[in-house]
């Protein structure tokens, strides 16, 4: 697939979740570059050659934070302008005519079988586990397969013509992927309505440091609303952090950074923008 150094680059094939989120984003005509591999996408969305941003999953509501992603992002050049809070809504694919009682097999990524455990128990199907739940739903379009379904999301069904036999088979209905927006730190810009940034720091680990810290952003008036330890390479149980902010006015935030850089030994700042809405 050609596509111009205006795409959003995604994890995932076309039809995945990631797009889906792309286009709540930035909307329904954006271009994407599909990437094997987080890697691959954070790699990509440093070449101006390539894209003009990236669309990255970095926590579910139920499976919890990414944790690789998060260094991934640390040892980039990106920076967050955005986030997309997507519900993750499985639904059972089938190619146009078939029906329950012709289905053998279920195809999809690993998470969203588990997802789904609930509604597939009550069948008996072979369940195969693949890389994608697009890439699931394509091949299933492709072999015009008549003993196979996919799950996958209701993008992938419109994108592939197929049939959403089942609707809405996860077993919790409450479930988010929150996606981060990055782009590059020299075509990051500070947009309308920003109330959340992204930081990590790292203290001299000497008695209360970190406490001391979070006295100094709960004196500022704002909102810790994320907070993520990660062990430093090389060190024997040093620890950096991640930590989520949310504000009112970001000059309360920009004062905080101030007095934070006396009590830190190091940090950055990944991105000020607006938050996501839970939708």
């Amino acid at each position: 697939m050609l596509v111009s150094a205006q795409a959003v680059a995604i994890q995932g094939f076309e039809g995945s979740f990631h797009q889906s989120a792309a286009r709540r984003f930035f909307g329904k005509n954006v271009e994407v570059l599909c990437c094997s591999s987080f890697r691959e996408l954070i790699k990509k969305a440093g070449d101006k050659k390539q894209t003009s941003a990236a669309v990255m999953a970095i926590e579910n509501s139920i499976a919890g934070s990414i944790l690789p992603n998060y260094n991934l992002l640390q040892s980039s050049d990106l920076k967050i302008v955005g986030e997309v809070y997507l519900p993750i809504k499985q639904q059972l694919l089938v190619n146009p005519g078939i029906q329950l009682e012709d289905i053998r097999e279920v195809h999809s990524h690993p998470m969203a079988i588990l997802q789904c455990a609930e509604f597939l128990d009550q069948h008996n199907w072979k369940l195969v586990e693949t890389e994608d739940t697009a890439l699931s739903a394509k091949h299933i379009k492709q072999h015009k397969s008549k003993h196979i379904a996919a799950i996958a999301g209701k993008l992938a069904a419109e994108l592939y013509e197929l049939d959403i036999l089942v609707p809405s088979i996860h077993t919790q209905k409450k479930n988010y992927t929150r996606f981060l927006v990055l782009k590059r730190s020299s075509e990051a810009t500070l947009l309308p309505g920003a109330n959340k940034a992204s930081i990590t720091f790292s203290t001299d680990h000497s008695k209360g440091s970190l406490a001391k810290v979070l006295s100094v952003i709960a004196e500022a008036g704002i909102n810790l609303s994320k907070l993520q330890s990660f062990p430093i390479p090389g060190s024997n149980w040093l620890y950096s952090f991640h930590a989520d902010m949310e504000f009112e006015n970001v000059n309360d935030f920009n004062s905080l950074i101030h007095t934070l850089l006396r009590y830190v030994t190091e940090l950055k700042v990944y991105g000020v923008y607006a938050s996501g809405n839970l939708k």
